[in-house]
């Protein structure tokens, strides 16, 4: 079954989509709510309240801040408005990066990240960068990998990139769930360089859409902002995410969840024979069986099959609570073993 994005199946529990495990928080809907008096007039264009309110949670001008119908919307923006001729990925990625660049007839060009180095982006890459490279667009942590870019080396891409003025477009739509945060890249936004991130995977709000965009300048920031739809982020999704940027609690709660359960589905995925890759995120990829992914369909639940990324036997399950985790674990034991099988610590044993 080849998948182009995860949650995209009703009715079965659903590992495929990398959201918040703890759902969108009570507040968030209470404000989508309380907004209906504002459903009968047109939102506010300039997202003014909101992007206040990102300011100052992000530490960042007011100015500098472009919302939009999540960060795939403000992808397809960028592209348009600053309109690259020659730019350079990440491979595996998400695909529409690969997909805007393609229909405002970019050049793209590829980097292959290594599997037999889990992925790890290294410093080859500056090598691979020259004058003619207007844009290298990296996430970190990427999709579908859940692999980071180390601190030392995002700073030498970003420096070469000034160097040759090229834009540097970071995803950073995973960044919160990562053992370090988000806020030290902030410094590294300046010139020429956007930092794309979303309220869709921290706060569970992938049916409301909402993203922004930190830019190194205002000008980016204006043209950005010009290349979408004048009415371009909805009155309940700028609501939402007022409200999303006081619930700081949740997201340590989330982590404290993610970072337990993430290492427990790791060591349970290796333990039957999986090969899984570091993650920083909210994710896993693996290595596992042909046709996992049907197979466990067939079980009611579902998982990513990652050949969409270009990466064949791979799967991406979301880390989610550990009652659910233990439901994927068992189905998958049931998969591979014919029977129902529990880890006895040295062996799995069935009965």
């Amino acid at each position: 079954m080849m998948q182009v994005h995860g949650g995209t199946v009703e009715h079965f529990l659903d590992f495929s989509a990398n959201l918040n495990p703890l759902g969108m928080p009570e507040s968030i809907k209470q404000a989508v709510i309380d907004s209906m008096e504002k459903w009968g007039q047109y939102p506010d264009p300039e997202t003014k309240q909101l992007r206040q309110k990102l300011s100052m949670a992000e530490q960042f001008p007011f100015s500098q801040i472009v919302c939009g119908n999540g960060a795939d919307d403000l992808i397809y923006r960028m592209i348009s408005a600053l309109r690259p001729q020659n730019a350079m990925i990440c491979e595996p990625c998400f695909g529409e990066y690969k997909k805007a660049l393609q229909e405002y007839e970019c050049q793209v060009n590829f980097y292959q990240l290594d599997p037999s180095q889990n992925f790890v982006l290294d410093s080859s890459i500056v090598s691979f960068l020259h004058p003619g490279i207007d844009m290298l667009i990296l996430c970190t942590p990427n999709n579908p990998t859940g692999v980071s870019v180390p601190h030392s080396l995002l700073e030498q891409i970003a420096e070469k990139c000034k160097d040759f003025d090229s834009y540097l477009v970071i995803d950073g739509c995973f960044l919160d769930f990562s053992n370090e945060g988000s806020h030290w890249l902030n410094a590294l936004v300046c010139d020429k360089c956007i930092l794309l991130k979303a309220f869709t995977k921290n706060y569970a709000m992938a049916g409301l859409r909402l993203g922004y965009a930190l830019c190194g300048n205002e000008d980016i920031a204006k043209k950005i902002h010009r290349a979408g739809q004048y009415w371009s982020v909805s009155a309940p999704a700028q609501a939402a995410g007022i409200a999303a940027l006081n619930e700081t609690a949740y997201l340590r709660n989330a982590n404290t969840l993610i970072w337990t359960e993430r290492k427990f589905l790791s060591d349970e995925l290796c333990a039957l024979g999986m090969k899984v890759i570091p993650s920083d995120s909210n994710f896993l990829l693996f290595q596992g069986t042909e046709g996992l992914a049907d197979a466990m369909l067939r079980e009611g639940i579902l998982i990513r099959d990652c050949e969409s990324f270009g990466l064949h036997g791979y799967y991406r399950i979301a880390v989610r609570k550990h009652g659910e985790n233990l439901i994927l674990l068992d189905a998958m034991r049931r998969v591979l073993y014919g029977k129902n099988c529990y880890d006895s610590g040295d062996d799995v044993e069935c009965r």
